[in-house]
């Protein structure tokens, strides 16, 4: 199977459900860690084998997406106010810049990660639309710049999905597609635990996702990632629901995202 990575939706439980499939362990880490034993695009000598099997279509290619005001809520919780596997603040100088630039706060881990979340997060929002909108102060991060943007360089460069679910669907999504690949150790979906390697290193969210966005945000959620709502069947006039409210079509993520 290819699966192609969308950070911030099940990226972690997706390749350790893959690693398992073949191997019937998981990796001892963090999946995004492991430099063998799996092809990545990340590791060189992949990258020809990868290329040959997408353009070919030989193996069943799946994706996953996720409700875009908590995929753009989680980053914040986990890039901006978490400490990272390294002990650090994600990307060294981005927390500081932001501090600066946008007024924006992140708590500290010694006492407790006290901060008003929700003014700090739509301060993040606005730092968020600047940097796809503008490409400035620097350029969009992977972990929230829109689903459609990574779903679609795996069409434009010869690929196709024949399958895209919902990261609120994950069990079915995942199990329908083990239902469709050989495998040569079993995977029972249900009883897999599931990977949060964003897990337990920042602040828990003090609120209901709703209370995050406020009419303003909204907007912003909306002007940046409108391809992602309407492609991938999300609720953009109620934050607080994160279950799709229609069926993805393949058809049309194709056309929309392939040219």
């Amino acid at each position: 199977m290819v699966y192609r990575v969308v950070p911030k939706c099940a990226c972690s439980s997706i390749g350790q459900i893959m690693y398992y499939s073949d191997h019937g362990e998981f990796f001892d880490g963090d999946i995004h860690d492991a430099t063998g034993k799996m092809h990545k695009w990340a590791i060189e000598k992949s990258q020809p084998k990868i290329e040959k099997n997408v353009t070919s279509h030989k193996s069943y290619a799946f994706t996953c997406v996720r409700n875009p005001y908590g995929r753009i809520l989680s980053s914040f919780f986990d890039k901006i106010c978490g400490i990272q596997r390294n002990g650090k603040r994600y990307r060294g100088n981005l927390v500081p810049l932001l501090v600066q630039k946008y007024g924006i706060e992140v708590g500290d881990p010694d006492t407790g990660f006290e901060f008003d979340q929700i003014q700090s997060f739509r301060r993040f929002l606005l730092f968020a639309r600047d940097t796809i909108r503008w490409r400035r102060p620097m350029d969009p991060d992977i972990h929230w710049s829109a689903m459609s943007g990574h779903i679609s360089t795996f069409i434009v460069n010869g690929g196709r999905y024949d399958n895209i679910f919902f990261t609120e669907k994950f069990n079915d999504g995942m199990q329908s597609v083990m239902d469709a690949v050989e495998t040569k150790h079993k995977v029972d979906v249900a009883k897999i635990p599931k990977f949060n390697e964003s897990e337990g290193h920042g602040p828990k969210r003090a609120h209901p996702i709703e209370d995050y966005f406020d009419d303003l945000s909204m907007h912003l959620v909306y002007e940046i990632y409108k391809r992602d709502f309407n492609l991938f069947k999300y609720d953009v006039d109620n934050p607080g629901n994160k279950m799709p409210v229609g069926e993805i079509d393949l058809d049309e993520v194709h056309a929309k995202l392939g040219d």
